[in-house]
């Protein structure tokens, strides 16, 4: 009986997901346009399973440092204030810093090489981003990316908790 709980518990997996900036900053962005609302919606889903504990919202010191830069500060103050909402933070690594260098000289933007590097050096499972650009680099497969990189949307389309 006992081992078969154990089971039970394994199979029972948490998604470990990272949002970048552009995603996490969505809640805030006016809602005018059809795809900005939806977007809006998903990344709210997003916080609901992390707030009931079915994802495990991964950070990092990139986000930090990105959102603390936003001239905003309503928004600076208010994204800041969800972090606390994380129980994880990557600290990169010197080896995820130069992976950041080498996928910027690949064509990435310099947050968004930083974020990746982060989400693969923390092996999470999906980064989300409203980022177009970026999604379209992933996808050609620029820099081997070694996660998953996607929009809000279409994670919240294909997620269960």
């Amino acid at each position: 009986m006992q081992r078969e709980r154990l089971r039970c518990i394994e199979m029972v997996r948490i998604a470990r997901l990272y949002l970048d900036t552009c995603a996490l900053v969505r809640l805030f962005d006016q809602r005018n346009q059809v795809r900005v609302r939806a977007e809006a919606h998903a990344i709210e889903d997003f916080f609901s399973f992390v707030f009931q504990g079915s994802v495990r919202w991964v950070i990092s010191e990139v986000l930090e440092a990105e959102i603390a830069g936003n001239p905003d500060e309503g928004m600076r103050s208010e994204a800041l204030q969800l972090l606390a909402a994380s129980k994880e933070r990557v600290v990169l690594s010197e080896d995820a810093f130069q992976r950041a260098g080498d996928l910027e000289n690949l064509g990435y933007g310099a947050f968004d090489a930083l974020h990746l590097a982060c989400a693969e050096q923390a092996q999470v499972d999906g980064l989300l981003t409203a980022d177009d650009r970026f999604i379209r680099l992933v996808r050609r497969g620029l820099g081997n990316p070694g996660i998953r990189v996607e929009n809000p949307l279409d994670w919240r389309r294909g997620f269960t908790p």
